[in-house]
Parts: C-alpha cells; structure tokens; sequence
C-alpha cells in the first residue's frame, strides 16, 4: 500500500517537473519570437528610414519638375469651353443634347471629319446634362475618354484597358494575392465610366473582337470575367473577387462614338443600339471664324484678307489654328502685333498647305452652262458646273465628261454591272426636252462636261442637265447666279432628292440668288428661305430661269439654221 502511494506520488512529481520544463521552453520561444519581431521592426523601420533618404532626392527632383512647366499652347487655349465656341456644329449639338440630356439618354454614333469639335461638344453636353433635374447623369458622373485606334488589346486577355481583363498568379506582378493562387480582376474603360459617358473616337478602327464583346456589354450593362484559376468553393479568395466572378463589374454607362467613317463602314449591330448624328465639314465662314478666334486668344489683331487667307488654305479648325500660331510667331518675331495676309502665305507654302477650292457662281451666265448642286462623301455641299454643246453630225452620239457611266453593285453571292443612274438621268432628260421642245436630238452629237475632274453620280443634277442642254439648244444663257437640283423624269416630271440642306448651304455660300429645288423637298424649313424655290415640272424651271416665253416650243426646221451640218 505504501509502495503504491509513493508510486502515484513520483509519477506526479515526474509530471509536473515535465510540465514545468514545457512552460519554461515555451516562455523562452515567445521572448525569443519577441525579440526577432522587434528586430524586424527595427530593421524595417531602419530601411524604411534608408530608403526614404535614398528617395528623398528623387522626390525633390520630381516635385522640381511638377513645378516647372511651359506656358498653354494656343492649341490647347482656342479649345471650346462652351458650346458657342463650337463653330459651325449648332444642329449637330441639338441633336446631341436631344439624346443625352434628357430622362432617358441613348447611345450615339457622330459622324463627321477631323477637326470639328465631336469630342469637345460630348464633354459639354454631359455638362448640360448634369444640370437637369431630370437627368440620371449626376455630379459623379465621369466622362471617359478613349481613342480606338490607340486601345492596347491582347487576344490572350492579359490586358484589357477598353472592357477590363484578369491578372492571373501565373503573370508577373501578381503580388501578394497572386501568390496565393488568386486571380485579380482589373476594371476597364467601360466600368470606370459607370453611371457616365464613355467616349469612343475613331470608334470605327475597333478590332472586330473588340467590337462584339463591347454589344455585349451594352447590351448587359455589365462585363462578366472568366479565368481557369478561379474556384468558387475556394475560401482564400475574398468575397469581393467572388462577386466579381459571379456577378460581373457594373458597367452600365452611355456610349457616344465618334467616327470619320462612312455610316455604311460600321458593323450594323453596333448602328442599330445608336443615335446616329452628323457634324458638318466647316464651311469658309467657318474657318476664317475659327481662325479670328485664334489670333484673338494669342494676343494679335489679323487683317481680315489674313483671316480669309487662313480660311482658304485651312482644311479644318485645327489647321486654322495651327496656320495662326504659325504666323503669330513670324508676327512676334518682327516685333508686330498684326498677322498680315503675307504670314499666313508664307506659312502655307512652307508647310504645304494646298487651297481649299471655295466655289464661286459667277455673275455673268454662258450658253450651255448650268450650275449643279452635289453632296460630297463627307456630307458637305458641293456646286459644280455642267456644260453642254450640241452640232448637228452624221454620226449622233452622246458623250459625257466626268459623269459616271456604270455601277458595279456587290451583293454578295453575285456583282452586277449596271448602267449608272446618272447616265440614266441624262437620257431621261433627252427625252423630256424632245417632248417639251420637239426636238429630236438621234440627229445631234451632244456633249455634256464636268469640269474639275469630280466624277458625278446620282440621279440629282437631272434639272440641272436639262436646263443646261435646253440653253444650247435655244442660245439663250439661263438666269445669273442661278443653281439647281432634282431628278428629272422621262415625262419632265422633277421627284424629290437627298441632301437639300447641305446643297442649299453649299449654294448660298457660292453667292447663288437662286436655287430650284424639287416641290417634294419644299418643308417648312425652305419655306421662308426666299432664294430656293420649289419646281415640280421642267416647264416651271424653265419658266424661272429663261423667262415665261421660253417654253413656246423650239421648232426643229429653226434649229437647222443654227447647228449646219
């Protein structure tokens, strides 16, 4: 009995020796940890302290250069700070504000060349739109801007800056999550302007891929993220990357695209999610605005032959602006504080400025010689020319300078070739100007020209043919300073065209003091113009531009005497 008492009472004084021992070792580790920790600490502290006196140069250096700086290129200064400043545009920005400042905006496609102010009229109108009470658009609203030809897209979806990518553990710079297996989702463009504008020029120049993945973006005001290394059953990944993964970035924002493309260039897809406007080319008024503007804000005066030389040789507001600064700078060199008419030659000819051609309808009118009304591919107006002789010849035939002869229509599975509208319209007025005049012209050679070397197309010049073929045939010039437009039916009819603003505009602008124009194009907006005037028939131009008595009839035994053979 005794033997196992002292028994029980050594085991236990084994026990507690041991356990005295455990908690002596175990205070010694954690002095130990302690003492390394503080080591750390110190050691850290000491080459927090090294480098910051290893940066402290390079900072200095740094905040130098931030305080150093070059004065604001004119560029930069003649750029609109309000929509009056945006010269030529005011259509293009009704229309933009009519799409973005109210309580539901849309997404928008501007169509215009370089130089006119898309992005600038963009940023103010999300201005405008901020101050409506009815606008989602709110003060945090961002405007994100970004070029599309610039935008850095690698096909392996390393790097994404227009929709956002994924930064695996197996890239470089994972960092601290990386090293643990996590993916990181990076934000893009588009979720950096949620709930605001983003604003893609040369949207037209998006890789393809790039293209579809943004329609579907818009179409789910989100960007969704996919990568092999996440889990969802991974419980070292932070809830914010699983949301991330499992329910997307936001990413709910209006597009407004810019493009100098034509319409028919961009993917229909993206076409139909969109408002398509269009900014006009600057007009001469325009350019010599722009350029005054620009002299005034470099501090000079500019003669006004100066301000229409810039404008001549100017091919869109920032070439103005940068013709002016050019010649500010001769100006300054010569100690003058007035660009002259010579600086903004001079400047030309060194930086190869070729003239602008500035359409002038001359005042004196010739036989033969009828002023056509054209739109451009830029959507610009155009007037041009058209002449016509007749002779009477053994062999008739009809020949046609700088106008289109056929078409080539691409349809996919098959191309047809076809006789092109303008040469169906000048037949069609042969036709009507025999049964106006009795004039039979299979025994005439007639000859039309453009000159300038324009090919023209299109059913539209067909009043402006007829009246030119109707003055040789007569020998009497049409009206002064007198332009036209319209297709012309076989039975002297004259249908409605496109583009009448922009031809009237053109018009107007070449000092034209008046301008047919079809009866199907007469709307409210030509109505209190008094210088366009609705036709609907060959017989009422006629009437306008050669007198009432000019449609009597012209008998052909009359015209022999005139064209021999």
């Amino acid at each position: 009995m005794n033997n196992d008492l002292l028994t029980i009472l050594i085991i236990e004084a084994f026990l507690i020796a041991g356990l005295a021992a455990f908690l002596l070792r175990r205070r010694r580790h954690m002095i130990t940890e302690a003492q390394d920790g503080l080591g750390a600490v110190r050691g850290a502290a000491e080459r927090g302290n090294a480098s910051a006196r290893q940066n402290a140069p390079e900072m200095r250096n740094l905040a130098a250069l931030r305080a150093r700086h070059l004065n604001e290129p004119l560029s930069e200064r003649a750029r609109p700070t309000q929509f009056a400043d945006i010269i030529g545009q005011e259509a293009g920005i009704r229309a933009l504000m009519a799409a973005l400042c109210g309580p539901n905006p849309q997404h928008v496609l501007i169509y215009g060349p370089p130089g006119v102010g898309k992005t600038c009229a963009a940023r103010l109108v999300l201005d405008e739109a901020k101050r409506r009470p009815d606008s989602p658009f709110t003060e945090e609203s961002k405007f994100v801007e970004m070029d599309a030809t610039c935008v850095r897209f690698d096909e392996r979806a390393i790097a994404d800056p227009l929709l956002g990518s994924v930064h695996d553990p197996i890239y470089q710079g994972a960092g601290a999550l990386g090293s643990r297996g996590i993916p990181q989702p990076k934000p893009g463009a588009v979720t950096r302007a949620h709930c605001g504008v983003l604003f893609l020029d040369e949207i037209g120049e998006l890789h393809p891929m790039q293209m579809n993945k943004l329609l579907k973006v818009l179409e789910d005001r989100c960007v969704h993220f996919e990568s092999a290394y996440y889990a969802p059953d991974n419980g070292n990944i932070p809830a914010h990357i699983h949301d991330i993964f499992q329910n997307g970035l936001p990413a709910d924002f209006r597009l407004v695209g810019a493009t100098t493309r034509r319409p028919e260039e961009l993917p229909a897809a993206l076409r139909s999610r969109c408002v398509e406007l269009y900014f006009k080319p600057l007009g001469f008024a325009d350019r010599k605005r722009i350029a005054e503007g620009a002299a005034a804000r470099a501090g000079m005066a500019m003669t006004d032959a100066a301000a229409a030389a810039c404008a001549r040789y100017a091919g869109s507001g920032r070439d103005a602006v940068n013709i002016v600064q050019l010649s500010a700078g001769i100006a300054y060199g010569e100690h003058r504080k007035e660009i002259l008419e010579g600086d903004i030659g001079w400047v030309a000819r060194t930086c190869n400025y070729a003239p602008m051609l500035v359409p002038h309808i001359a005042e004196q009118p010739r036989v033969g010689v009828m002023n056509m009304l054209a739109v451009a591919g830029t959507g610009s107006g155009m007037v041009m020319e058209i002449e016509c002789t007749l002779k009477k010849s053994r062999r008739p035939r009809l020949v046609m300078n700088g106008i289109v002869e056929e078409e080539e229509l691409d349809l996919r599975t098959k191309r047809l070739r076809r006789k092109s509208t303008a040469r169906c319209s000048v037949e069609s007025v042969l036709c009507a100007v025999s049964d106006l005049t009795g004039v039979d012209f299979e025994e005439y050679e007639v000859r039309f020209n453009i000159p300038g070397g324009l090919p023209a197309d299109g059913p539209s010049a067909g009043i402006a043919i007829a009246i030119a073929l109707y003055s040789a045939l007569s020998g009497t010039p049409p009206l002064s300073r007198a332009a036209a437009t319209g297709e012309v039916t076989i039975h002297g009819e004259v249908r409605p065209v496109g583009g009448v603003r922009e031809k009237l505009a053109a018009a107007f602008e070449a000092g034209a003091e008046l301008v047919l124009i079809p009866v199907g194009n007469d709307d409210a907006e030509f109505a209190a113009e008094p210088r366009a005037h609705a036709v609907g028939t060959l017989r009422e131009a006629f009437s306008l531009v050669f007198g009432e008595q000019a449609v009597a009839g012209i008998a052909e035994t009359a015209m022999a005497e005139q064209l021999p053979l």
